[in-house]
């Protein structure tokens, strides 16, 4: 990490990505000079613990970047489309966590153990992209793979934590559960269905295609981030009743040869992968041990034996953590230690 202090603003401090871009930003010793605590007018004025310094939140405003290094937004689409810009044209860089850039050609799209050096697009609008949580940990652990044999085709089914939705579908999750195990009525405000022991198919909205936004987001994603438009990929996205961690059983068809024993021994020594992959001692990646950690954990691959180069994995990732915070707290520290 370079010396040099970076002065910081956090656009969406009292959501649950911010809070714990503040934890990542304390636990891996950032080097802060100073930290703005930026939310919407009704979240002003709360205070907010940062390296024990209690700090107030302030609106965030079109004044809110002057003499700001970098900005971390989790705010929201329109709140991101508005202010990034603004922030940018105010001198600062902004890493931000919504959708609303990714898929523009002139923002960087970045997942650092993948593609670090499209870091340096960042000079075309003064904006990077941090990808989808579920995008982030799929091309963590198919990376590699793709290096080495070429991936083909990608399908993935994904499980997905409520905490992607944000505090409140943690809070009607743990209000639902409760009030079945008390036979109460369950109240929705968050989803259209009941989430509590239950599986929803549905993740974002519903395009013309048929697929929902959080699935297109996984093939379109995939691709810039890999730089291969070539892959083909269909996905479909679960929200289950699992507070944190997002799972997901991928199939990959591979250009070259490829096993099982030759993927376990590249995921390995893999950037930001840990195997977990000794079922016949039921260890495998599980959502609950994930959970706090900013590693992508990779299990039960296995050789498809319906397809000549194909391989099946089981991917899990702390969706709050390395599929949001973590990465955008990665890219700032390179943001940090290369480009200011």
């Amino acid at each position: 990490m370079g010396q040099k202090k970076i002065n910081i603003a956090l656009a969406g401090a009292t959501g649950a990505v911010g809070d714990q871009m503040i934890t990542c930003l304390e636990e891996r010793e950032f080097p802060i000079k100073s930290i703005k605590l930026l939310a919407s007018r009704r979240s002003a004025g709360r205070k907010l613990n940062f390296n024990g310094q209690s700090i107030e939140v302030e609106e965030l405003t079109e004044n809110s970047f002057k003499g700001i290094d970098i900005a971390l937004f989790s705010a929201g689409g329109s709140t991101s489309k508005k202010f990034a810009p603004i922030a940018a044209k105010s001198g600062c860089i902004v890493i931000d966590n919504s959708s609303a850039w990714r898929m523009d050609p002139a923002v960087p799209l970045v997942v650092p153990e993948v593609n670090p050096q499209a870091i340096a697009d960042y000079t075309n609008k003064g904006i990077i992209a941090n990808p989808n949580c579920s995008t982030i940990q799929m091309v963590v652990a198919l990376f590699p793979i793709h290096k080495q044999f070429k991936i083909k085709r990608i399908v993935v089914s994904t499980y997905q934590a409520v905490s992607g939705t944000g505090k409140k579908a943690i809070a009607e999750l743990f209000d639902q559960t409760r009030a079945m195990i008390n036979f109460l009525d369950i109240k929705k405000n968050v989803y259209p269905h009941r989430i509590a022991f239950n599986c929803l198919p549905h993740i974002d909205q519903f395009e013309e295609n048929g697929y929902t936004k959080e699935e297109m987001k996984m093939v379109n994603e995939t691709r810039k981030i890999m730089e291969d438009d070539t892959i083909g990929i269909t996905a479909t996205t679960v929200r289950v009743p699992v507070f944190f961690s997002h799972s997901e059983a991928v199939n990959v068809e591979t250009v070259k040869p490829v096993s099982a024993a030759r993927v376990q021994d590249l995921l390995k020594n893999a950037p930001g992968v840990k195997l977990v992959d000794d079922p016949s001692n039921n260890l495998y990646p599980l959502a609950i041990d994930a959970a706090g950690h900013d590693l992508t954990f990779v299990g039960r691959i296995r050789d498809d034996e319906s397809l000549e180069n194909g391989i099946n994995l089981w991917i899990v990732a702390d969706n709050i953590r390395k599929g949001a915070a973590t990465n955008a707290v990665q890219i700032a520290e390179l943001l940090a230690q290369q480009y200011l």
